[in-house]
């Protein structure tokens, strides 16, 4: 049966950290992503990514909705991400992004990568365009981005924390600012 477990394990050590530092968004492509046998993304050969840098409080939660009484599984995927200083540009750049389906590279500050909405591609379901009201205020957007997958979010293939990139065949062309 193929619902069986296969492994065990450890309790962790508590090295870890959370947030994210970079997201990168590819324009919706289905089948352009290649993996290895464990099911790791290993070639974005041919592929544009676009890199937002991150700092603060952007996140990413990925939530499993399992139900007996219909026999079905699939998972949540939904990143929140805080962008600083309004532009006409990035204000240009967010109506893109909710008019389309991107598919999303995460890069944690832990040095992993992980690609949402590989097959069905991400939506943008809220978003605010803030001046804030007090000096300390957020002075940029809010917005959060939504998938839902078969399957989890798969991780890239040898990424680190100096390059989300760095395990693969073929690195994506990436476009910065």
């Amino acid at each position: 049966m193929a619902c069986l477990l296969t492994n065990g394990r450890e309790e962790q050590c508590k090295e870890s950290v959370g947030g994210l530092q970079a997201v990168y968004f590819i324009n919706y492509t289905s089948g352009s992503f290649s993996k290895d046998a464990n099911g790791e993304i290993n070639d974005l050969t041919g592929i544009t990514v676009y890199k937002y840098e991150l700092k603060g409080t952007s996140a990413y939660t990925e939530t499993v909705n399992s139900s007996r009484e219909n026999g079905t599984t699939f998972f949540s995927q939904e990143t929140t991400l805080n962008l600083k200083k309004l532009t006409n540009e990035m204000t240009t750049q967010l109506k893109l992004l909710a008019y389309g389906r991107p598919q999303i590279i995460l890069w944690t500050r832990n040095g992993d990568a992980l690609l949402a909405g590989e097959t069905n591609g991400c939506d943008l379901t809220a978003g605010t365009i803030q001046t804030g009201a007090a000096l300390g205020d957020l002075y940029g957007y809010s917005i959060a981005m939504t998938g839902e997958e078969k399957l989890p979010a798969a991780f890239l293939s040898g990424s680190t924390t100096t390059d989300p990139f760095a395990g693969l065949i073929g690195a994506p062309t990436i476009v910065s600012v």
